[in-house]
């Protein structure tokens, strides 16, 4: 417990459990919609994003939200039109994004930070204006997906029908994407834009077990994604590794054991 007296842990707890309750939420559209190789296109883009805040001196999280945010439209736009390429159009979406942030970054004069921690995460670098900003994003994102719950729960589990109810399918498919995006910009610092994906992703199939609810899997999900960022922070700490991988291999290790458990059974 002494650990908890240094503020730094304290930001690294509290963005935590942030980042989670998202991605639990998140992670729940991203898997029951199928999305996971679009959202992980978005999570690779926003790197262009991180870059161009860097050369214009704005916060690098309000860089990288509104590049995905733009990246989300753009890949649910051409996607809902030529769905039989979705695959080369993700694959050029994610070069050019990471393409245009290392052009950006060598381009601005004198700046020397290293970019790995927005690879790989950096959760014990947050900050006080990070924290406040995960919050907005958290409440957003909380908010959209209650209001219009019935819908997303339509969309996601038969479109067809959602349609024939009169549910603009068109509409929600793009905004799943951009509250996908916006998860992203919110999980950037803890496990950073390569390891994002399996944040999303391992709780919602771990979730899948225990609930048969889309609600209910949200909430375990979220539930799951804390408890992974929690024991993560701690192993990173005692062991001096990178916060980002110890999170990711608590959480594959928890979804291994669960796995042997039912083949077990």
């Amino acid at each position: 417990m002494e650990i908890l007296q240094y503020d730094f842990i304290q930001n690294a707890l509290i963005s935590g459990v942030l980042i989670s309750i998202a991605a639990g939420v998140i992670g729940t559209l991203v898997v029951v919609n199928k999305i996971t190789f679009l959202t992980g296109g978005i999570a690779h883009s926003a790197y262009g994003g991180i870059g161009l805040a860097i050369f214009l001196g704005i916060p690098v999280l309000f860089g990288a939200t509104i590049f995905a945010v733009i990246t989300a439209i753009i890949i649910a736009i051409i996607t809902l039109k030529n769905r039989s390429r979705i695959d080369a159009i993700i694959g050029m979406m994610w070069a050019s994004g990471m393409a245009i942030g290392i052009i950006f970054v060598d381009l601005t004069p004198g700046y020397n930070v290293d970019l790995m921690s927005y690879l790989f995460g950096s959760i014990i670098a947050v900050s006080s204006e990070d924290i406040v900003y995960m919050s907005l994003l958290d409440i957003f994102i909380i908010a959209i997906v209650l209001f219009f719950y019935k819908e997303i729960l339509a969309v996601s589990y038969d479109s067809e029908f959602a349609t024939l109810r009169g549910i603009n399918v068109k509409f929600f498919y793009t905004l799943i994407l951009i509250l996908s995006a916006l998860c992203v910009v919110a999980a950037i610092k803890a496990v950073g834009l390569i390891l994002v994906i399996a944040l999303l992703t391992i709780p919602t199939y771990l979730a899948e077990n225990f609930a048969s609810k889309l609600s209910t899997m949200m909430i375990i999900s979220s539930i799951l994604a804390t408890m992974f960022t929690i024991v993560g922070l701690i192993f990173s700490y005692f062991y001096d590794i990178s916060s980002g991988a110890s999170i990711i291999m608590v959480a594959v290790v928890a979804l291994g054991v669960v796995k042997l458990i039912k083949y077990k059974k």
